[in-house]
């Protein structure tokens, strides 16, 4: 056997790359000066198709993997409608957005970036919202996150940042995860990541729902008026619901209760009728205007604060149908950047300009050929007619006997007046591996995110940053991370380096300024769609029970009885087993019995559980003896007695009790 080994050793070692070979080539052996910037013309122009490397570097990261995407693997999908609010003609001239009598159909795919097909919903990460228009004039998707920035600056370093985000490629470890050494690496060496990442340990990071979640369109795009005027807009979805999050230590015993939590909650809140609703919402720039700012509307790791440019409601979708098969249309749907339709154009964000690369060149390997469109998630309702022929897949049956233009044989020639046609800017410039200087500012917009925390919220960065940093290894690598943080705010630097008995670097100073709009400490209110448990046993009041259970689901709460068998208890059918329960499927809990719960240890960690994660805890009849059981070290959020229903919803709807003591909980 030790012959064949050797053997199989040779023969790999063809293939090895020397760890100590440290010049950078493309695959053709031209060597490479610099890979951080795509080749553009002049410092804010757009990339240009000539520049080799940067296509080669794309086209190889976007062929990776088949058929799972590359990123935004793990991901569930829905139907939906889009009505308009008012007409837009003086911004647009995109039909879809003139006419408040069509109502515009769509399917929208939520997503993890990082995880594969098969990891858990609800890890730290970023979430994609894309969503397809099927407009008249064609397909329209906005290809949105629910961060409104991104890690890097330039498409070029794409690649970059997801293999360093990815499982480390020496043990596949670990999947779905960031905290650890490569990307963290990659954090300290590219500060233009640090706004986003804060992004990332927050509790944006972490969703309640899919249905609670805002999308952001990232870049900076252009609406196109019937006279060519351009504005520039930042698209937005807002959930009606309010924006809500999870935390941490609920986060890690959902993964391992229900790893399917987030896809499972949209499918049955459609299934249910309780149908999710999103406002679009623009911010507007005048061209004019371009400049105004104290950053470059260019830059994806930037934002326009809401008290700068306020939001502007142009119309609401609604998601009312759930997908029949999930291969055929949430994994094969394709979205792509590039996909507008007359009166929506593109700006020269490097980005942006690498995407609308990137995603067909990654259909085009996923979906096995150029005839991906043709696949009914993808096929757009308004006629397709061209001459494009042939390929992997083909569906249609060409009758024509040409398949070029000009012809003089076949019907059918390009659109004389409503043709798409691109927005008319002057562009000039050297060709360059530069990135313009404003583009170089890494740490106030970071800074701004901070101020504008609430105490509850800077605690919750503080601890995420802790726990992925509490996994890196190579002590030069947090030591490099805390470097940044100390210079985005002094307060955040040294709380991450006192918690990882690090000293505390020199930092400098910070600006105070802040924008309310970036804390979810204002959000709607309510308690519609929000699961309740309640916690009984055989000797309860179900008349109790029945009353507080109709008043809370007259609100369009979901209440559950969980019981320490399947059956009924009291007189009503129980919904979940205690077994099978837990605590952090839930919003909320009552206790409506305690004689026989006191003493059920499972039941009683039940309660100290939702405790710990903030959520408010009623008790109705003998309930009462289960909270006591419990031993709750405070009763901030807790609501005992038989009339408790206002007040009880009125705390749900709040969502969680920051202020409760939560670590003198009993173990």
């Amino acid at each position: 056997m030790q012959p064949e080994r050797d053997a199989k050793d040779r023969q790999l070692d063809e293939h090895r790359v020397p760890l100590d070979d440290v010049t950078m080539t493309t695959d053709q052996g031209i060597p490479v000066d610099h890979t951080d910037d795509s080749l553009k013309a002049g410092m804010r122009g757009p990339t240009l198709l000539e520049d080799f490397h940067f296509r080669e570097k794309l086209t190889r990261f976007d062929h990776e993997r088949i058929p799972e995407r590359v990123v935004h693997a793990r991901g569930a999908g829905a139907y939906g409608v889009f009505e308009l609010y008012e007409p837009l003609g003086d911004l647009t001239a995109a039909e879809f957005l003139n006419d408040t009598s069509v109502k515009t159909p769509t399917f929208v795919r939520f997503s993890t970036v990082a995880g594969s097909r098969g990891s858990a919903d609800t890890v730290r990460d970023v979430r994609g919202f894309a969503t397809k228009f099927y407009t008249t004039q064609g397909n329209f998707d906005i290809v949105a996150n629910n961060f409104p920035v991104f890690f890097i600056q330039d498409g070029i370093k794409f690649p970059d940042f997801v293999h360093a985000v990815k499982p480390e490629p020496h043990n596949e470890i670990p999947q779905a995860q960031s905290a650890h050494d490569t990307f963290w690496d990659f954090v300290q060496l590219q500060p233009e990541s640090l706004h986003m990442v804060m992004w990332l340990m927050s509790d944006r990071a972490i969703p309640r729902s899919y249905r609670m979640m805002q999308g952001f369109g990232v870049h900076t795009f252009r609406l196109v008026n019937a006279q060519g005027k351009g504005t520039f807009v930042k698209w937005h979805w807002r959930p009606v619901l309010g924006t809500y999050s999870l935390v941490w230590d609920e986060v890690l015993r959902i993964q391992g209760n229900d790893p399917d939590y987030n896809r499972r909650d949209l499918w049955e809140a459609i299934e249910r009728g309780a149908y999710p609703e999103y406002e679009l919402c623009v911010q507007l720039v005048p061209e004019e205007r371009e400049h105004d700012f104290d950053f470059d509307l260019l830059d994806a790791t930037k934002i326009i604060p809401e008290e700068q440019v306020p939001l502007r409601p142009i119309g609401k979708m609604t998601l009312n149908r759930n997908p029949q098969n999930f291969f055929a249309e949430t994994e094969q749907v394709a979205f792509h950047t590039a996909n507008i339709v007359p009166g929506i154009d593109f700006t020269n964000d490097p980005l942006l300009q690498a995407r609308n690369f990137s995603y067909l060149d990654t259909q085009l390997l996923r979906l096995g050929g150029p005839n991906f469109s043709q696949i009914p998630i993808n096929r757009p309702v308004s006629p397709v007619r061209n001459d494009q022929r042939d390929g992997f897949h083909q569906h249609m049956i060409h009758e024509s006997r040409t398949s070029y233009e000009k012809n003089s044989i076949s019907v059918g020639r390009p659109a004389a007046m409503n043709g798409y046609r691109h927005y008319t800017e002057r562009v000039e410039g050297h060709k360059i591996r530069e990135r313009s200087p404003s583009f170089q500012d890494f740490y106030s917009q970071a800074t701004l995110f901070w101020n504008s925390m609430a105490d509850w919220e800077k605690g919750h960065i503080v601890a995420a940053y802790l726990f992925e940093l509490g996994h890196v290894e190579r002590k030069d690598i947090k030591e490099g991370v805390v470097a940044h943080l100390v210079k985005i705010h002094p307060d955040l630097g040294a709380q991450v380096a006192e918690g990882l008995g690090l000293p505390v670097p020199e930092g400098g100073p910070v600006h105070a300024n802040a924008s309310p709009a970036l804390s979810m400490t204002n959000q709607p209110r309510g308690i519609a769609t929000r699961k309740i448990a309640i916690l009984m046993a055989d000797g309860a009041d179900a008349a109790a029970v029945t009353a507080l259970r109709q008043a809370l689901e007259g609100q369009g709460a979901i209440c559950e009885v969980v019981a320490p068998a399947e059956g009924h208890v009291g007189g009503l059918p129980v919904d979940r087993q205690l077994s099978a329960a837990s605590s952090v499927l839930y919003d909320a809990v009552v206790a409506a019995d305690g004689a026989a719960l006191a003493s059920v240890g499972r039941a009683v960690f039940f309660v100290q559980e939702a405790f710990k994660h903030q959520k408010a805890i009623g008790a109705v009849g003998t309930g009462r003896q289960l909270v006591e059981a419990a031993r709750l070290p405070n009763d901030v959020g807790v609501f005992v007695g038989d009339d408790i229903a206002d007040a009880f919803a009125d705390g749900v709807a709040g969502h969680r009790f920051y202020d409760r003591d939560i670590f003198a909980v009993p173990a």
